[in-house]
């Protein structure tokens, strides 16, 4: 093995400013954990990106290599948990924040963090879904937890067509829910219609023309990505014992609501947080993911390479990005 491998490295200059590229780092950049993982396939993100701009929010010091989703192979493990070869998964936790990444060609990882690959997933299909599927199944998961069913009647995706957006509308599509996809972008009413939308609408239709306490029950649930006002206008709609999983704050991390629609109705408002899950309920939700995560749409996903990673970083970062962005290392 040689003495550096490649990897995305952000770097902070004299003038508190970023920069990043692509360049051999040494194995010294990487934690003294037990497992030693040669990453095949990475993916993007919008804590990535983040991370990859000086967010010390997310990283606290540079240089770093983000990339909080890495599927690969053991090279080694000290505790002898995994042998060597085995085909592993590793999202969330501090990988990527401020434990070395999936944005190089190596990670090292407590063991706890690991995962085996489900038989019924490639490295790649892993990363296809990455932390952005895992957290649209753990969305999924704890709405079939509230008993909503797909007999309870039509679910709400905002942010449709962002990589839990579009994670969410195909997973639900797959169980046989009825799935209305939210989005800004009506350009992309093909690829929604073949991720499994059956209803497909302006984001700007969940604002009722009149904000009351409780509005029409209109959704049996909804998986809300962008949180803010949105979630805002949401909760008012739901029907008798609905329930929204939220995992985004991208219109503002504030929420103005009411009392009525939860002790009225039942509404349940379900947190995903999907970095710091505990190891079994993780293994439950690849265990789904393995059943119905094959078919995702090509549209809906591109392979990069490193070297192309920092204009797909501006485009999420801007809103821009479609789907699922999948990094590939070089064999």
């Amino acid at each position: 093995m040689n003495n550096t491998f490649k990897a995305y490295q952000v770097e902070e200059n004299e003038d508190g400013s970023f920069s990043s590229e692509v360049k051999q780092v040494p194995f010294s950049v990487l934690p003294d954990n037990e497992v030693l993982i040669k990453v095949h396939f990475s993916s993007l993100n919008y804590k990535d990106a983040l991370s990859a701009t000086g967010n010390k929010g997310v990283t606290k010091s540079y240089p770093f290599i983000p990339g909080i989703d890495a599927s690969g192979e053991v090279i080694e493990d000290k505790c002898n948990t995994f042998t060597k070869g085995d085909k592993v998964i590793v999202t969330g936790y501090d990988l990527g924040m401020n434990t070395s990444g999936g944005f190089g060609e190596f990670i090292k990882v407590p063991a706890g963090w690991v995962v085996p690959l489900p038989e019924n997933i490639s490295m790649l299909q892993a990363m296809i879904v990455g932390t952005a599927g895992y957290t649209a199944a753990y969305g999924v998961t704890r709405l079939k937890r509230e008993l909503v069913t797909p007999q309870s009647g039509e679910v709400v995706v905002t942010g449709a067509t962002g990589g839990v957006g579009s994670m969410a509308v195909f997973l639900l599509s797959k169980l046989g829910y009825s799935v209305t996809a939210a989005t800004g972008k009506m350009d992309q009413k093909q690829l929604l219609e073949k991720l499994g939308a059956n209803k497909i609408i302006h984001r700007n239709e969940l604002y009722p023309e009149k904000k009351a306490l409780l509005n029409s029950g209109i959704y049996s649930a909804a998986i809300d990505t962008v949180g803010g006002k949105m979630l805002e206008a949401l909760i008012p709609q739901m029907q008798q014992d609905g329930a929204i999983a939220c995992c985004g704050n991208i219109l503002g991390h504030e929420l103005h609501t009411n009392i009525y629609p939860f002790i009225l109705r039942g509404v349940s408002l379900l947190g995903i947080d999907s970095g710091i899950t505990k190891m079994p309920f993780r293994l439950k939700i690849w265990e789904l993911l393995n059943e119905v995560a094959n078919g995702f749409p090509k549209e809906a996903y591109k392979i990069v390479h490193p070297e192309q990673l920092r204009v797909e970083i501006e485009k999420i970062l801007k809103g821009n990005q479609i789907g699922r962005v999948v990094l590939k290392h070089s064999a």
